[in-house]
């Protein structure tokens, strides 16, 4: 087949502020073996050279559309924007983030799988990212598996970390190809406003599809400071999101005792997150406002009794002198009287004071 014969890929790469890497990133998709592509970059105000090299690459080759917004959006409203800019006459869309690169034979390799398979709604590959290889597929050498069944599996199966980054789990959005009408059928396909809503739309989707799996490496996610799974890990967002996936869609992929028991693990790895950081007292306000309000938001407020039982767990654990530690969590978790003056405006807010 010539390249307009191919089915149409919208390839997309919502951007802010990535000027150091953007490049490199949009030279990746130009450089893929499969050839009848769209590619819109959507510019998310950007105060840096973003726009210009934006401009630049889509001066050079008809293919590629530069969309600025009006306004600054968060980064989920953002992709929502960008998939809402595809043409209605593609067939596949796939996610490229403006700091990361793909290698040339991955949009030819994920079309084909689904070419194949018409049951997937979503395709995945392997991902480099710093020195992991990242992500799961069926049992090899099986390409396609039930959505039903490897989303239980990203709810049941324990996280495996290598360098503190997951390495289980659907993806990330560079590292996925969605069928476009999936896409096309909502204004929102990232389903809410967390960072981790991508894993969101794969536990939506997959309730009604398949998902294929290519057996290569052919993305890659640059790691820097600056990127959405920096800021996860140095705030733990990525429990508020579990919490989040397993009311809202595990009712469709576990049973109600597997379900109960998955939602008390991940409410208990979260409280103990919480009391170590207030125990260390390594976090800011700005931390201790984000997840008191999540944890409201998801119907599990958080309490003093609570945070005290974990904290007590955790200490219990770690700790050879538990007197001299029990003594030091009291003035820190309870700032009554004399230890309220030497308590953080942190623990003042978390825990109220004594009666």
């Amino acid at each position: 087949m010539t390249a307009p014969e191919l089915p149409l890929v919208s390839i997309l790469t919502p951007v802010y502020n990535n000027a150091a890497y953007l490049a490199e990133c949009i030279q990746s998709v130009l450089d893929q073996t499969y050839q009848n592509f769209e590619y819109i970059i959507v510019n998310n105000c950007s105060t840096d050279g973003t726009l210009e090299i934006a401009n630049n690459y889509a001066a050079r080759d008809e293919r590629i559309r530069v969309h600025t917004n009006e306004k600054f959006v968060d980064v989920i409203a953002n992709h929502n924007i960008a998939f809402n800019l595809m043409s209605p006459n593609a067939k596949y869309c796939k996610v490229v983030s403006g700091d990361d690169a793909i290698f040339p034979e991955c949009v030819a390799k994920m079309v084909e799988l689904f070419e194949t398979s018409p049951s997937v709604g979503i395709v995945g590959v392997y991902q480099i990212s710093g020195r992991a290889v990242k992500w799961q597929g069926p049992k090899y050498p099986a390409v396609v598996t039930s959505g039903l069944e490897i989303g239980r599996r990203c709810f049941l199966d324990s996280q495996i970390f290598i360098d503190g980054q997951g390495v289980l789990g659907f993806g990330t959005p560079t590292s996925l190809m969605y069928r476009a009408d999936i896409v096309r059928s909502t204004h929102t396909f990232y389903p809410n406003p967390s960072p981790h809503s991508d894993t969101s739309a794969c536990f939506q989707t997959l309730q009604s599809s398949s998902f294929g799996f290519v057996y290569q490496v052919l993305a890659c996610e640059r790691t820097h400071a600056e990127t959405q799974t920096s800021t996860s890990l140095k705030m733990n967002r990525y429990l508020s999101a579990t919490l989040n996936d397993l009311k809202q869609y595990g009712p469709s992929y576990l049973s109600v005792q597997e379900l109960e028991e998955q939602i008390k693990r991940t409410l208990r790895s979260y409280h103990r997150f919480l009391a170590v950081s207030l125990f260390t007292r390594s976090q800011d306000e700005a931390f201790w406002a984000y997840h008191k309000g999540r944890l409201q938001e998801l119907g599990y407020p958080l309490g003093r009794l609570t945070i005290l039982k974990a904290a007590i767990a955790a200490v219990l654990e770690k700790s050879v002198n538990p007197g001299l530690v029990f003594k030091e969590l009291w003035k820190r978790l309870l700032p009554c009287q004399a230890a309220a003056k030497q308590s953080s405006a942190i623990a003042k807010n978390l825990l109220p004071k004594c009666q």
